[in-house]
């Protein structure tokens, strides 16, 4: 049985710094698409919020999401990317499914 987990990951990114964080974005999505137990990940910007951006990615679980950072590669494209994030929680299993 596969146990989706999805991960929200918040920015708050100047709308004049957004073409250039969105291209680092790119290549942190591509990175960790080619981790296994990668299901699926979307960019987004708040409607009412402009400045406020999140990235959602879906794992087959969490222990997939958390080796998926771990190859030199994610650590060198995403990871520096992630650490500008809201510090907050952001891995979240279903609830109601």
């Amino acid at each position: 049985m596969v146990e989706l987990v999805f991960v929200v990951i918040r920015f708050r990114v100047g709308e004049s710094a957004q073409a250039g964080f969105a291209e680092r974005m790119r290549g942190a999505v591509e990175v960790l698409g080619r981790q296994k137990g990668f299901v699926s990940a979307r960019v987004g910007r708040n409607v009412d919020d402009p400045e406020l951006l999140a990235l959602t990615l879906e794992f087959e679980n969490i222990g997939s999401y958390r080796r998926a950072l771990s190859p030199y590669e994610v650590k060198l494209a995403a990871v520096p990317l992630l650490s500008e994030a809201l510090d907050e929680p952001t891995a979240y299993e279903d609830f109601l499914t």
